[in-house]
């Protein structure tokens, strides 16, 4: 099970690592906290009055087909969108949005769903949210509460049967060495390159890449990935940053998704290529 904060996020973050386990016959489901009915149109081409008028249909239906073409399960969660709050001073968020829940109560439908769908992982995002949006924060808050609770049976009995998740993991974004080796394979083929200027600002940015314990090896599901990214068309530009790297590229420098390994109720060697590593062996002896 993977939990994102908006409809897009699944396909950003860990897509190709899904597909990999799809292909490889493992039931995975993605849990969407909000509607995403706050996000910005960031794709020029979709920036259109019947386009915002429609904002949460239309992102739902583009949920549809990216979850098509990643071939897992889906569920919403059922929370508001809070939106990126921007100025100095920043305002206030809006009533009522999954920012200001209280990650207690905001984890129940999510503690319910572990319940009926029985995941072995989970996935998410770190205490900063992967980057410090307030959806993204309040989705790593819930998804401890919830891998903790899920198989307390004094916790919540109403929402199910208890079910303890065995690892949680938190997405790996965007890491310096990762950057750099994409930036330097693109100048080394004689290619711009779209980093420069991150990497020369790098140092502003919090770099977990000495947290990454797993790293899966999926660069032939990039184009699955991809393919799924460009489904959120109202988020994603078709020509925009991420697709400026060519896919042999990313295959050839850095062809794997990385996590680093929050929780673990099983034994597993240090560092990993499997999410399932200690899983596996535990669930196949019985």
């Amino acid at each position: 099970m993977t939990v994102h904060a908006h409809p897009d996020d699944e396909s950003s973050k860990g897509a190709a690592t899904m597909a990999k386990y799809v292909a490889e016959g493992v039931q995975v489901l993605v849990a969407t906290c909000t509607g995403g009915e706050r996000g910005s149109v960031l794709n020029p081409k979709m920036d259109k009055p019947e386009v915002l008028a429609d904002i949460t249909n239309i992102r739902r239906a583009e949920m549809d087909r990216a979850r098509e073409i990643l071939g897992v399960d889906q569920a919403w969660l059922g929370f508001v969108d809070s939106g990126l709050p921007e100025g100095d001073p920043l305002p206030p968020l809006p009533e009522g949005c999954f920012g200001l829940q209280d990650p207690e109560e905001a984890a129940k439908p999510l503690i319910k769903l572990i319940r009926e769908f029985r995941p072995h992982v989970m996935t998410t995002y770190d205490e900063n949210g992967g980057y410090p949006h307030p959806d993204h924060i309040m989705c790593h808050k819930v998804s401890v509460v919830a891998f903790e609770r899920a198989g307390d049976p004094e916790a919540y009995p109403e929402l199910g049967e208890p079910w303890q998740p065995l690892k949680l993991y938190y997405n790996s974004g965007w890491t310096r060495a990762r950057m750099l080796a994409l930036h330097e394979g693109m100048l080394a083929a004689g290619l711009d390159s779209p980093y420069a200027e991150w990497l020369e600002k790098w140092s502003d940015r919090d770099d977990r890449g000495d947290k990454i314990t797993t790293r899966v090896e999926c660069g032939e599901y990039f184009e699955v990935r991809d393919d799924a990214l460009r489904a959120h068309a109202t988020q994603v530009d078709p020509d925009g940053f991420w697709f400026h790297i060519p896919l042999e590229m990313q295959q050839k420098v850095w062809p794997t998704e990385d996590f680093e390994l929050a929780r673990s109720l099983v034994d597993s060697p240090l560092p990993e290529s499997d999410l399932f590593a200690g899983i596996r062996e535990k669930v196949g002896s019985h």
